[in-house]
Formats: structure tokens, C-alpha cells, sequence
């Protein structure tokens, strides 16, 4: 920089411009510099910022995937923001498909290679829903499975279709598509396909051949027949064992039904002792697989009394009396047991008599004849449909509700005077999913109850195009809509609910008919804020100690023994007792996913996670009602129904006010006021007619 020097000793005024001048030059310099600097930082910041933006976006997706994929996710212990989500759309529901259940296996097995069985064994273990079959389930598909080759291109597997085969992948590959979105590919070990074994369902993807494939298959009835077959001839084998035991010989075929339901199968390996001389016992084993060796102490020695195989059985007075073992039982090699223990036995027989009922008198029971409502001057042609007043569907008529099966909608009488709900199914629909005969049974049902707990039917009527129902129109609503509408229940309201729902399976028992398809849906609320069951399509007569085989439900309230086709009765109501009460309470069932063979899977496991809020009664009566064991089932000992209602969480509930309908009902605060379809989802007018239909099998209708 250029300096000056003034000539005389004091700055001339010249001097001092030119100082300020350079001093701003100088400090203009350093601002460029600082705000190149600047310039670069926030090229690097926003750089960073966008290659952040775009790790973010690939997570939330990723997230989101993950969401998509594992929306069941089991419920944390204390987090309140992570309650479990309440239940938003209505349950699916699955109709029994009447395949012979005596039906017998006739096709050509198709012998498998060392290598061929492990790879399908493998295939089955790795399954959420097949890995739960035991060992000689799992023997007898390997055996059965058929093989069929595809060429690339082929299709397997059409969306939309309706299923009635599973696949394991042999070799090849296939791809998976949605609305012609790829999903994935499957290659060897794969399965696919497997919820159509369990019923008949609609595809929900389309599966191809990527190169020529080589496939196992296995249809629904080949599927049905093996685990019907094997629980069948299992159930009367272990019968036939136990009327060989001196303690048990004077039970009943319906009592001795009862202990198979309540015992429990556990395994042995060699040299395991099963039973210990000296011990205390009490617990009473039938040998279902292997040997047991009988051993006592002789001088300090083990000296071999006996040995026992298949059908014998050991340690049953421990089931009458406080005993101690008198010998040691070891397994001899691998042994499979069913066993019963002393709790578990008083609580299913009462062993003072070892008399569960009296038969004769419940036979006379049975065989009353019903008494039928009073018959009814009800015209078909008086029925005239109510109209909407107000909103997007004025003028429409009324529709209560819509379900695999129908509609239901309210209808009036010329003169006004009574509402009804009015059930409305094709014909063709019915025939189509073979329905008849439930179709059949629901009215003849309908007809006959005389229960305040049960909604009544006032008429049923025919065209050519549908079956008309006419019942009683329970202005409150249903308790599935009032439920999405507040979350969940209060205790109160969830004990009062329940409780008339004990009092309709009460009657229905006790005229031998189990219901099977209980759920907030099919519960609706009269004007007195009292509940009634609806929907009887699911409903069977059964003779007391008899099971059925037939695989029918809502998945999330199925039973266990409904998905393993061990056979059923009316144990399975009591199941889905508990399962109502989790949900009434939580807003949501314990077992769910947007993949029924997931609930299956959970259902199987059996593992109950209670949320934090929930009482310590409420968790008792569920955990009791969800017993794995149909026998150990709150409802189903010795005492019947009686424990239900004798449990703690109904300590408030007056019993014999409710069946006299002189309770407050804590419901009525959910009823809303207004029009008397108020409490009911509006639903648009169907303007589509069902096809005719003569084949005549509603000529009793």
C-alpha cells in the first residue's frame, strides 16, 4: 500500500480522507471474503440437507414397509401412546363347508426321495400356520402331496379366484403379483397358497411360473380328511383306553369326554422319570407312543416289576385320593403320555360321586318339544320399507346392516305401528356357497327360542330371488358400531354386556345348541340398553359328549380345536367369551392380523399380553376362558356355566335382576337419541336384483 507523509507535523485533513478510505477498503475485502466463505458453507449445508431429506424419505418408506408388514405388533408393557389400536373394520367371517367329514383318502400317493421329504418337512416347519401340525400330521402330507409342473408363464395361482390348494415350491421359481405389482419371488422351499386348505377363500395374489416349475400340492379335502381322521380314530383310541381303568369304569361316554379334553400330551426321552416311588402323586397317564419300565426298590436295588406300551395307563388313584407312588415309571425310549392331573381332574368330574349328569334326564330334556312363539299374524305384503329423512340418503330405505350373507333392513307395517329388522339373502348366493341347511337350521332355531337375550322371529317368507327373515328390531344399535365409536368399554359397561350373553349361552346349552359365532357384531342393544344375540347361521345342534369337525368362525374368535380339526363343542363358546371380553375392554381381540393364518399361528401359541389398565379380575375370567385345553375351560367343568357367573369380575352384577330385565343397563349412556335408526352405520340402497332360483331346497322355508 502507498503511504504518505504530510510536510509539516500535523495531519492535513487530505490525510485523514485517504486513511478512512483505504481502512474501508480493507474491512470491504475482508466482507467479500467472509461472504465467499459464507457461500460455500451453505453450499455444503444444503447438500447436506438434501442428502439428509432423501435418507430421511428412504427410512420413513422403509418404515412405512415396515409397518405394512408387521402392523400386529404385540403391545408394549407401559407406554401409553403405544396402546394396542382399536379394531376399525368389521371381522370376516368363515361359513362351514359341508365336506364328508368320513371321507376317505382315494388318491394315488406319490412316493417322495430322502432329499424330496426333508425339503417339504423343512418347507412345513418354517410355516407360521403348518409348522403347528405334530409329527405324523406332518408324515401324513408328505405322504399325500401330489406333484403338478407348470412351464414359464403359466399361472398357478389367479387373484380373485377362489383357492382350494396349497403349494410347496420343488423347484423353479415364481413371482408374486398384486394389481400387477410385483411382491416377490418364490423358489424351492417356498410355500404358498395354504390358507385355501382351512376353507375356501379368495385369492389375494396372482402367482406365475418364472421358469418351468416343479411343484407339491395339496387339495383342501385331502387336507381336511387327514386331520379329521387322525383326531377322530385318536379320540376314540384314548376312549377306549380309558374304559379300561378300574377308577374310570363307571363313567359315562360323556364324562370320560370330558377328562380327554382336559388332558394334556407331554413327552419323554429315554431313561426320563415319569413317576418316582415314594413321591407324592398326583397325576394320572394313558401311553399313547413307546414303553415305560415299572421299577421298585428292592434292598436298595431297582427291580423290574413290569413293562408297559401303548394303551396302559398308570397312576389313576392318584385321582381319587392322596397317594404316594408306590413304584418308579421311566421311559424306556422316546414316549409320548396324555396325562391328567388331580386339580384339573376334580374340576372336570365331581369325585365324591363321579357322576357328571344323569342321562336319562337329559336326553328328555333334549327331545321337549319346543315351545314356539306364538304364531303371528304377520303378512309379508303389510312390510314396507322405512325411509331415510335427512342426509346423503334421504328418501333411500333403511339398511341396518350388510354381511357376507345379506342385507338387513328395517321395514314397518302399513299402520305403522311396529319396526322390524327384516334379513334378506339370495337364494343363488346360498345355494352357491352351500348354505342351504344352515339356512335351514337359523329359522328353525330362531323359531323355537323364548329368550330375552335372544333377538325373536316374527315370520320368515320366500320369492324366487331371496329368503326373508323377519325379527325383532333392537332400536340401540350394535355393540360393534357403539365400540369403534368410544374405543372401548368401561368395566361396568363390558361386565353388563357379558353378562347377558352368559345368560343367552345358558339357554342355548342347555337346549344342546352351541352358537360359534360370537363378536361384537352379533350383539345388539334394545331400546332398554339390554343386549341380544343375532345371527344364528353359524348354530349346531350337538348331543352332549359328541364333537364336530367342521372349521367355521370369525378367525379371531376361533377356538384352537377349531383350527386344529381336533373336533369341537360347546367349549368353543366359552373360547370366544374371553376373546369378547379382551375386546369389549381393550378395542381390539388379542389374537390379530391382517393374515389369518397369522391369527391362527398367535391362537395356537396361545400367549395372552394384557395391556396396563386392565383390572386383575378382567385378566382372571380371560386367561380362564382361553384355556388352551377345551376340558380346562372356565364354563366347561364340572360346575358348567355356574363359574362363569360365580367369578370375581361379576361380583357387582344381581343375577337373577338382570333376567328380569330390573338393572339399569350402564349401555343406555351409549344410545344416541333421535330417529329410530339413529345407533346404526348408514349404509347406500343395493340396486342390483338377485338371479332366481327353483332348485326348491327352501320348500319348508
Amino acid at each position: 500500500m502507498q503511504t504518505f507523509t504530510c510536510l509539516n507535523d500535523a495531519p492535513c485533513e487530505l490525510c485523514g480522507v485517504l486513511i478512512s478510505f483505504v481502512a474501508m477498503e480493507k474491512q470491504l475485502e475482508d466482507l467479500k471474503q467472509q461472504l465467499e466463505k459464507q457461500c460455500l458453507i451453505n453450499k455444503e449445508l444444503q447438500r447436506q440437507n438434501k442428502e439428509l431429506e432423501e435418507r430421511l424419505k428412504e427410512k420413513e418408506n422403509l418404515v412405512q414397509q415396515l409397518h405394512n408388514q408387521y402392523h400386529d405388533l404385540e403391545f408394549p408393557s407401559t407406554d401409553n401412546e403405544n396402546e394396542p389400536e382399536f379394531r376399525k373394520s368389521r371381522a370376516a367371517v368363515i361359513a362351514s363347508e359341508p365336506i364328508p367329514e368320513t371321507s376317505e383318502i382315494i388318491r394315488n400317493r406319490v412316493k417322495k426321495t430322502a432329499s424330496e421329504t426333508n425339503l417339504i418337512v423343512k418347507a412345513i416347519q418354517k410355516n407360521d400356520f403348518l409348522s403347528r401340525l405334530d409329527d405324523e400330521q406332518i408324515a401324513m402330507m408328505v405322504d399325500l402331496l401330489m406333484t403338478s409342473k407348470y412351464k414359464p408363464g403359466e399361472e398357478v395361482i389367479k387373484e380373485g379366484s377362489e383357492g382350494n390348494s396349497m403349494y410347496i415350491v420343488a423347484a423353479g421359481e415364481l413371482v408374486v403379483t398384486q394389481a400387477g405389482r410385483n411382491l416377490r419371488n418364490l423358489t424351492s422351499g417356498d410355500v404358498f397358497g395354504e390358507l385355501a386348505i382351512l376353507y375356501n377363500c379368495k385369492r389375494t395374489a396372482t402367482v406365475k411360473a418364472k421358469t418351468a416349475v416343479h411343484l407339491w400340492c395339496m387339495e383342501r379335502q385331502t387336507y381336511r380328511t387327514i386331520i379329521t381322521n387322525k383326531s377322530k380314530k385318536k379320540r376314540e383310541q384314548l376312549m377306549g383306553f380309558l374304559k379300561t381303568s378300574r377308577t374310570l369304569k363307571d363313567l359315562n361316554d360323556v364324562q370320560l369326554s370330558k377328562i380327554i379334553d382336559s388332558m394334556e400330551e407331554v413327552k419323554y426321552q429315554d431313561k426320563d422319570v415319569i413317576v418316582q416311588e415314594g413321591a407324592e402323586g398326583n397325576t394320572f397317564y394313558i401311553i399313547l407312543k413307546g414303553e415305560v419300565l415299572v421299577t421298585k426298590n428292592v434292598n436298595g436295588h431297582q427291580k423290574q416289576i413290569r413293562r408297559m406300551g401303548k394303551g396302559d395307563h398308570f397312576g389313576e388313584q392318584a385321582l381319587i385320593r392322596e397317594v404316594l407312588r408306590t413304584a418308579t415309571c421311566a421311559a424306556d425310549g422316546p414316549v409320548t403320555c396324555f396325562s391328567i392331573d388331580k386339580e384339573v381332574f376334580e374340576e372336570t368330574i365331581p369325585v365324591e360321586h363321579l357322576e357328571l349328569f344323569d342321562d336319562s334326564r337329559m336326553m328328555q330334556e333334549a327331545q321337549a318339544p319346543e315351545k314356539l312363539n306364538p304364531s303371528s299374524t304377520l303378512r309379508f305384503k303389510d312390510l314396507v320399507p322405512v325411509l331415510y329423512q335427512e342426509g346423503r340418503f334421504q328418501g333411500d330405505p333403511v339398511t341396518l346392516g350388510v354381511g357376507g350373507f345379506g342385507r338387513v333392513e328395517l321395514m314397518t307395517t302399513l299402520n305403522h305401528g311396529t319396526y322390524y329388522a327384516m334379513k334378506r339373502v339370495g337364494k343363488k348366493h346360498i345355494v352357491a356357497k352351500r348354505q342351504e341347511e344352515h339356512m335351514l337350521f337359523e329359522k328353525k332355531i330362531l323359531k323355537a327360542i323364548q329368550c330375552d337375550f335372544i333377538v325373536r322371529l316374527y315370520g320368515a317368507f320366500k320369492d324366487t330371488r331371496y329368503i326373508y327373515m323377519v325379527m325383532e328390531f333392537c332400536g340401540g344399535g350394535e355393540i360393534w358400531t357403539k365400540l369403534k365409536e368410544v374405543g372401548r368399554f368401561d368395566e361396568s359397561i363390558a361386565v353388563f354386556c357379558t353378562a347377558c350373553v352368559v345368560e343367552a349361552y345358558a339357554y342355548l346349552h342347555k337346549k344342546s345348541i352351541m352358537y360359534r359365532d360370537l363378536k361384537p357384531e352379533n350383539l345388539m342393544l334394545d331400546v332398554k340398553g339390554y343386549v341380544k344375540l343375532v345371527d344364528f347361521g353359524f348354530a349346531k345342534e350337538l348331543v352332549r359328549g359328541e364333537k364336530t369337525y367342521s372349521f367355521v368362525g370369525t378367525p379371531e374368535y376361533m377356538a384352537p380345536e377349531i383350527i386344529k380339526n381336533q373336533g369341537h363343542d360347546f367349549a368353543v363358546d366359552f373360547w370366544s367369551l374371553g376373546i369378547l371380553i379382551f375386546e369389549l375392554l381393550v378395542g381390539s381381540p388379542p389374537f390379530s392380523s391382517s393374515e389369518p393364518q397369522k391369527i391362527y399361528a398367535k391362537i395356537l401359541d396361545g400367549v395372552l399380553k394384557y395391556p396396563p389398565y386392565l383390572s386383575e379380575a378382567a385378566k382372571s375370567i380371560i386367561s380362564k376362558l382361553c384355556r388352551p385345553r377345551s376340558g380346562q375351560r372356565l364354563g366347561n367343568t364340572k360346575n358348567g356355566i355356574k363359574d362363569v357367573r360365580h367369578h370375581r369380575w361379576f361380583s357387582s352384577m344381581n343375577w337373577h335382576k338382570l333376567r328380569m330385565s330390573q338393572l339399569d343397563a350402564p349401555t343406555m349412556r351409549l344410545i344416541r337419541k333421535g330417529p329410530c335408526y339413529i345407533n346404526f352405520d348408514r349404509f347406500p340402497q343395493d340396486q342390483t336384483k338377485a338371479e332366481e332360483e327353483f332348485s326348491g331346497w327352501d320348500r319348508d322355508f
